[in-house]
């Protein structure tokens, strides 16, 4: 009897020291898990919601709850004007959706200066900032950058027009942006290069008054520029003189002098003859 006893507390003894050997095996991989996630959470930092699109959406598209979800963004990887709340992105006082200003892709965050206001429509006007207008630029193949401009890039403009100076090339203005080509105002480049005929600048009223006086004296060409680019250039201008150098002066040429010749005349007969004889000073 004893020793079935000692039996079956020695194999107690066993299980229970196999159960404290797995728990704290348990224990020390719960640890280290949390620890990693611990480090994992202090790299991430703070997550906060955001809504994005949940597919594709092009140019002039409303923005409803049905193709829009909120998901936890890195706050710190976070853009401007993203929207963390329902009634900001569709405000409960107005049943208008908004609409999207430029093509967004899956899981895009909602931006407020991809969408317009509720209920505004997606046009030029919508495009617009605060004193700004939009101006129509004619444009082919050559002054247009062989149709690889599209709304959202900024343009430098050239006008090609006879002052005193004679045939003059200037920058007028720097650095403007462009919202639409021809009657699109999307800024999706899928399709490739396409020759506009117009370009649609958005410039303040004293820009439009020199780009139509521009415009309607002499011809203008866009030049793109670089998406990081925001430097400002200052006066540029060439004319056939900074091209070629001045030009060089007319060479005088002066003619031989010719021998002086003396002669009389006589005549014989019906025939008059001319006689060289020598000249006297």
């Amino acid at each position: 009897m004893r020793a079935m006893f000692g039996l079956v507390l020695l194999i107690g003894m066993a299980l229970a020291g196999f159960a404290v050997y797995m728990a704290q095996g348990y224990i020390n991989q719960t640890e280290s898990a949390l620890t990693a996630e611990r480090s994992f959470r202090e790299k991430l930092g703070e997550v906060v919601p955001v809504y994005v699109v949940t597919e594709q959406l092009g140019f002039g598209d409303p923005i409803t709850k049905d193709n829009v979800q909120q998901i936890y963004w890195q706050k710190s990887a976070l853009p401007e004007g993203t929207f963390s709340e329902e009634d900001a992105l569709f405000p409960p006082e107005t049943d208008k959706p908004r609409y999207a200003l430029r093509p967004m892709e899956i899981n895009e965050p909602v931006l407020a200066i991809k969408v317009t206001k509720p209920g505004e429509p997606a046009g030029l006007g919508s495009a617009l900032q605060r004193g700004m207008r939009a101006f129509a630029v004619r444009v082919d193949v050559s002054s247009g950058v062989s149709g690889f401009v599209y709304p959202g890039n900024s343009v430098d403009i050239y006008w090609t027009g006879t002052t005193e100076k004679g045939d003059v090339t200037r920058m007028i203005e720097n650095n403007v942006a462009v919202i639409a080509v021809d009657q699109s105002a999307s800024g999706d480049a899928t399709g490739g290069a396409i020759v506009a005929q117009t370009v649609t600048v958005a410039a303040t009223p004293e820009q439009v008054a020199r780009l139509a006086q521009a415009q309607a004296t002499g011809r203008l060409a866009l030049s793109l520029v670089g998406s990081d680019d925001d430097s400002v250039s200052g006066a540029v201008e060439a004319d056939a003189t900074s091209l070629l150098g001045p030009a060089e002066p007319e060479k005088v040429v002066t003619a031989a002098p010719v021998a002086q010749v003396c002669t009389i005349k006589t005549r014989k007969g019906a025939e008059v003859l001319e006689i060289p004889i020598p000249c006297t000073n």
